[in-house]
């Protein structure tokens, strides 16, 4: 993907038998796909497959808004209850800033389809180091709910009926200092004040 405006994202998924190759991860892929459509404005991918270890988790986080200086992280996988289940601590151990209504809104989305939702334990936080800041983001593990909850909920005729994260993550960006994002509104409308537009390159 064109990368005009400097904009890299991180992509982790963490499973224990995805990265041991006893079958094919998803979650990147999904991941990667829901952007490509999402996204109007340039950026690269750094992508990670990792086992459920907080260590590895930890690490993995770090050195993606570190070195290669990711704006944005999305993690899938490991959220839930089980035993193996460590992501949103390690996510929290790496952060500086809690953001919790991502968190909430992803539930909150969730919790439309199935009444396990509130199982989930997503969070997400701004890592800030003296070189930038990165938004990092637990999102669950299935692909169709990747995309549900980074899209939202539309009727048939294509009306917003639940929001989606993502709309709020483009704004979340400039705040902390990174590059301007711009997205497809078919997909997701980015939203932000009229005193944060720019005209559209």
């Amino acid at each position: 993907m064109n990368n005009e405006t400097g904009l890299v994202i991180g992509l982790v998924s963490i499973s224990d038998r995805a990265s041991g190759g006893v079958y094919e991860d998803k979650g990147i892929p999904a991941l990667a796909d829901w952007l490509a459509g999402a996204l109007t404005s340039g950026y690269r991918l750094e992508t990670r497959l990792i086992a459920d270890e907080r260590a590895q988790i930890e690490r993995t986080l770090a050195e993606l808004a570190d070195l290669p200086g990711c704006h944005l992280v999305l993690t899938t996988g490991g959220t839930g209850p089980a035993r193996r289940d460590v992501t949103p601590e390690a996510t929290l151990a790496v952060g500086t800033k809690e953001m919790p209504g991502f968190g909430e809104q992803m539930r909150q989305i969730s919790l439309q389809f199935v009444p396990t939702a509130i199982l989930s334990r997503q969070v997400a936080v701004i890592r800030e180091t003296a070189q930038q800041s990165c938004l990092i983001m637990n999102l669950p593990g299935q692909p169709k709910a990747i995309k549900e909850t980074l899209e939202g909920l539309k009727d048939a005729d294509g009306k917003q009926l639940v929001g989606g994260i993502f709309a709020a993550v483009p704004y979340c960006i400039d705040l902390i200092g990174g590059p301007y994002i711009e997205t497809n509104p078919a997909v997701c409308k980015a939203f932000r004040p009229k005193s944060a537009l720019r005209p559209s390159a």
